[in-house]
């Protein structure tokens, strides 16, 4: 199993996975050039993608949708609630190849299987992703909300994990957000800081490594967002930062 986070933050989002012969796309929140390009940087073709899948409709998770659909020839999978949604609010345009699932179910494409996780993100029925090839299990686990039971039986199972440790909590409140969107971050429907990440992972006792994920500009930096990490989990599991204009290395398991 192989893995490249092609972008991660508010400004757009998108995961490459390839394992038994497949080739999967998480999210499309940056361009369809900048997908393209990153992907050949790394050897990759996106016109060799067997599926883009959608994990809720705010615009940097959906926005390019089409686009990968129109010019790549990309299967789009998505659940029916976040299709109405992310078309009301975005110009996705004609999609004509569009497959749906139901959060807390399993999307099966070849011999990879795709379990969903509903969350309680502030997004229209919002999932997050765990890969099973049947030997490897990879987590894609952001904009989450908050840490609720179900993640917490998850991660021991995980071989690897792409997991949002979005803000730290002094530099948010320090910062120049206004009152109303700081306490939607830190909210039930917001996202995890770093010390509620690094909590979590704890629990990975499989674990060959994880990507620190969804790291706010304004409210985080990934040395911070490491030393929190490493403060919690010690130096034994490799962590890695997605970077926000910036390709990963290929991440394997």
């Amino acid at each position: 199993m192989q893995a490249i986070s092609l972008q991660s933050g508010s400004n757009g989002n998108c995961i490459y996975v390839e394992t038994s012969g497949v080739r999967l796309l998480f999210d499309a929140g940056i361009c369809g050039s900048q997908a393209e390009g990153r992907l050949r940087a790394r050897g990759r073709d996106i016109r060799d993608v067997d599926a883009l899948i959608i994990s809720h409709d705010h615009a940097d998770h959906v926005k390019y949708a089409g686009v990968f659909q129109r010019k790549y020839g990309v299967p789009v999978y998505i659940t029916p609630r976040t299709l109405a949604k992310a078309e009301s609010s975005h110009r996705l345009g004609k999609l004509h190849d569009v497959h749906c699932f139901f959060s807390g179910g399993s999307i099966q494409i070849g011999g990879v299987t795709i379990e969903s996780v509903p969350t309680p993100h502030d997004g229209e029925d919002g999932s997050v992703f765990i890969l099973d090839s049947g030997t490897k299990r990879l987590g894609i686990l952001t904009d989450i909300g908050h840490v609720f039971q179900k993640l917490i039986r998850v991660v021991p199972t995980l071989d690897g994990v792409f997991m949002e440790s979005n803000y730290d909590p002094g530099m948010l409140e320090a910062g120049r957000y206004p009152a109303f969107l700081k306490k939607r971050i830190c909210g039930d429907g917001g996202h995890l800081s770093n010390i509620e990440a690094a909590e979590l992972l704890s629990y990975g006792e499989r674990l060959k490594w994880a990507c620190l994920a969804h790291l706010s500009q304004d409210n985080n930096d990934p040395s911070l967002a490491l030393k929190t990490h490493r403060k919690v989990l010690g130096n034994d599991l490799p962590l890695h930062v997605a970077g926000r204009h910036l390709p990963t290395d290929i991440l394997r398991l």
